[in-house]
């Protein structure tokens, strides 16, 4: 279970991912994903990511995370990839970096940031 193995990781710990602190709800949003890819040595969890969207008009990169030890490896490229082939035809794929220093990353990818557009989130801990 992808899940279960992502909690408690590196990647979740090093960055303090708050949606790490939340396991049950954790493993029903990937049940609840539209894509999960993932990428494992052996039977270790090394990295994510996780697509929503609608099928026709828009995907949500909801997050891309790669274990400290395994990065500059190319598996954030290689699950980038991997993703996007699913939404060549749709009108837009959003995603919303937490950490500013991802942006080049994601800009790589064709991904843009708007003058006039920023994201808004409301947090709800309970």
């Amino acid at each position: 279970e992808i899940a279960q193995c992502l909690v408690g990781s590196e990647m979740c710990i090093r960055d303090s991912w708050e949606s790490g602190n939340y396991p049950e709800k954790l493993v029903r949003a990937m049940h609840n994903s539209t894509r999960v890819i993932s990428a494992w040595d052996g039977d270790k969890l090394v990295g994510l990511v996780r697509a929503l969207d609608d099928g026709e008009t828009v995907a949500f990169l909801h997050y891309l995370l790669v274990d400290p030890a395994y990065q500059g490896q190319y598996i954030g490229d290689e699950l980038m990839k991997r993703i996007m082939s699913f939404y060549q035809n749709l009108l837009y794929v959003k995603v919303m970096p937490s950490d500013p220093k991802t942006i080049p990353f994601y800009e790589r990818y064709g991904f843009q940031q708007y003058d006039n557009y920023s994201a808004m989130v409301r947090k709800h801990f309970l």
